[in-house]
């Protein structure tokens, strides 16, 4: 694919950050009892914010459309996204909104999650310019089911997206109300799907991913699935290939998945067979987890590279 619009990337999404308080006996207690952690860390938060990050860092010209609040979280995703090279000009600020955020309890590799909403859920498929579509080769979108303000609009939006020459991805992330609904119609005007296992489940009803992989199949050309420590699997037509995960120290898995994605839609966007993408997506993924917060190991290029030609997999364009 010739990537010669204004941007290679450009995701719709949530911007917040997180809060992440880390140690081994991170659980509260009520009654006013005060604990003690370990590391605490203010970082970009947010499925699409961190892609974003990933797809900047990769070296993929990144620019990022959502909505936050005329305060301190909002000026701080604003600065912290362009310092890692993504375009946030396309983003709205609005006063009359508080900028949502998410308190992360992390031990090891298990983690709980507070968030409050803000304006998570407030960005409108109105608030996104046609121009601004017709400027980007790709488009994607993250936390699907949070952006309830979004979903009416985002099949149009994709279906415009393609008919302008603008691909599209998706991650709908996890249901919070376990509803699943609505996702079918985005599907039929999306050319790239990025769930994870139990999301691939739910959303075709089916136990088993073996089941999930090829119902997905009939509704979207190509699916790649994250299973975590297992690696990931993809399909496109009647072409299946699955990778393991790099064996990396955990530190934190917050994020991987949108590194994952990240990955993915490099390798995507310059016309990488699909064992090559997928191979691409599951370094980024096992890399960022090196880390506390969804972006600080988030590797370059030449790094996931590296670990790519460590595999038998050659690394040149």
């Amino acid at each position: 694919m010739a990537l010669s619009k204004d941007y290679d990337l450009l995701v719709i999404g949530e911007i917040n950050p997180d809060l992440i308080l880390a140690g081994d006996e991170i659980e509260p207690a009520f009654g006013q009892v005060e604990k003690l952690v370990d590391e605490a860390a203010l970082t970009i938060g947010a499925s699409s914010a961190i892609m974003a990050s990933g797809a900047a860092r990769l070296g993929l010209r990144t620019a990022i459309t959502g909505l936050v609040g005329d305060d301190l979280f909002g000026h701080f995703m604003l600065d912290a996204l362009a310092a890692r090279g993504v375009d946030t000009t396309h983003v709205v600020v609005d006063s009359a909104r508080r900028t949502g955020f998410s308190v992360i309890l992390a031990r090891g590799s298990d983690r709980a999650i507070l968030t409050y909403v803000g304006a998570i859920n407030a960005l409108e498929a109105r608030h996104i310019p046609d121009g601004l579509i017709r400027s980007a080769s790709h488009v994607h979108v993250g936390s699907y089911f949070l952006q309830t303000a979004l979903r009416p609009g985002l099949p149009r939006l994709f279906q415009h997206a393609q008919e302008w020459g603008t691909t599209t991805s998706l991650d709908t992330n996890w249901d919070p109300q376990a509803s699943w609904e609505g996702v079918d119609e985005v599907l039929r005007h999306t050319s790239l799907f990025l769930p994870n296992e139990a999301e691939a489940c739910s959303l075709t009803g089916e136990e088993e991913l073996a089941s999930a992989l090829p119902a997905l199949a009939e509704r979207v050309p190509l699916v790649a699935v994250k299973q975590g420590a297992r690696g990931a699997i993809a399909r496109f037509r009647d072409e299946v290939v699955q990778v393991e995960a790099l064996p990396v120290e955990v530190r934190d898995t917050v994020g991987a998945g949108d590194s994952f994605d990240a990955g993915y839609i490099y390798g995507y966007l310059h016309g990488w067979s699909l064992e090559r993408c997928l191979r691409l997506a599951t370094v980024c993924g096992s890399l960022s987890a090196r880390a506390h917060g969804g972006t600080d190991a988030q590797p370059t290029l030449a790094e996931a590279l590296a670990y790519m030609q460590e595999d038998g997999i050659e690394g040149e364009r």
